[in-house]
């Protein structure tokens, strides 16, 4: 019986059972920061002599040993996973290092809420912020959202719930939008700008992102409307209840948290933008709170007015804007991820009740 379940890749397995390949992923790691920190090496020198070499030795190590038991294509298949998802894990961790370590030493109350109108690029870090760019960046992404949300969850509702012929043209539009560069969406507005006579504000760097927030909502929505069982749609039909009701009142319900999880993900794919904004909005030292007129500050257009300085303290007034931007994407992630796994949680303790 026990051979049979150990066949049996859907089967539930213990964390043992992993362990060597969580071993095998963290002792290389563990080796190269250890020696790098010891012998007083770059990080970047250790990452390229020590731990690339060691991941490769263990990565073998474990195929080898799934080979003896799974055959030569398993073998090649944890030894590919292992090395790549590692060395993946290994850059990510890097990249968060580097932006904490430098972002944490411009941090503090004063940073986060003034704005820079009486700041250059010498000034000391306790004066000046990012406060003026967070209220910025917020400003244009609510505006982006009320456009690009209703729209979004409307073509989702259009291509799971019609039958029109167009369904194939809309969805190819939405799949083609998905992988729209940025800039190219930032040129589009600024040239339609100059057609129609607009100046550069929030309410440009607002229609230069909503074609990049306005797909990801659409496809996020569908799928998670395509995964409620069309079994409550038809019990609700059979009830009486016409379609209009058996959407609102039952399917919609039932795919409230894939549609609050298309508005995170939505939200998290375009407040860290920077080419629309900076090709459709004007730069401002000062606090703009009208989305319609004058220059407004925006995090991604802040670092990279910043980064690009000479001077100590204005990379790290850039490299500070860069740990706020990434904390918002984070806690957007977080939380999506939270509510798509409470809706699953909520799923599994009924139908444990139910059994």
């Amino acid at each position: 019986m026990s051979s049979i379940a150990s066949r049996q890749p859907w089967a539930d397995r213990k964390l043992t059972d992993n362990l060597p390949a969580v071993i095998g992923s963290i002792i290389p790691a563990a080796t190269a920061i250890l020696i790098a920190v010891l012998a007083g090496l770059d990080f970047s020198f250790a990452l390229i002599v020590i731990f690339l070499p060691l991941q490769l030795l263990s990565a073998a190590i474990l195929g080898f040993r799934y080979a003896r038991t799974r055959g030569v294509k398993d073998a090649l298949l944890v030894f590919g996973s292992i090395f790549l998802s590692t060395n993946v894990f290994v850059l990510l961790i890097s990249v968060l290092y580097a932006v904490v370590a430098q972002g944490i030493t411009a941090m503090s109350p004063q940073f986060l809420a003034q704005n820079n109108v009486y700041v250059n690029t010498t000034t000391s870090l306790e004066y000046g912020g990012v406060g003026h760019a967070i209220l910025g960046t917020l400003l244009i992404v609510l505006m982006t959202t009320i456009a690009a949300v209703p729209l979004g969850i409307a073509m989702a509702v259009f291509l799971t719930q019609s039958d029109s012929k167009t369904k194939g043209l809309i969805r190819t539009v939405t799949q083609a939008l998905s992988g729209l560069p940025s800039v190219v969406s930032g040129l589009f507005i600024l040239a339609f700008m100059g057609f129609a006579h607009l100046e550069r504000s929030g309410f440009t760097g607002a229609l230069a992102l909503f074609p990049l927030m306005l797909p990801t909502v659409a496809r996020v929505a569908e799928e998670a409307l395509r995964l409620v069982p069309s079994d409550l749609r038809l019990a609700a039909l059979a009830l009486g209840a016409p379609n209009y009701r058996a959407f609102f009142q039952v399917i919609l319900p039932a795919a409230k948290s894939g549609i609050i999880t298309a508005l995170l993900l939505g939200l998290a794919r375009v407040v860290g933008e920077t080419a629309p904004l900076i090709l459709t909005t004007n730069a401002n030292n000062g606090t703009n709170l009208n989305p319609f007129a004058g220059g407004i500050a925006t995090l991604p257009t802040y670092v990279y007015g910043f980064l690009g300085s000479g001077y100590q303290t204005s990379q790290l007034r850039a490299w500070g804007a860069a740990l706020v931007l990434l904390i918002l994407v984070g806690l957007l992630f977080g939380f999506a991820r939270v509510v798509s796994r409470t809706k699953t949680d909520s799923k599994k303790s009924k139908n444990k009740k139910v059994k």
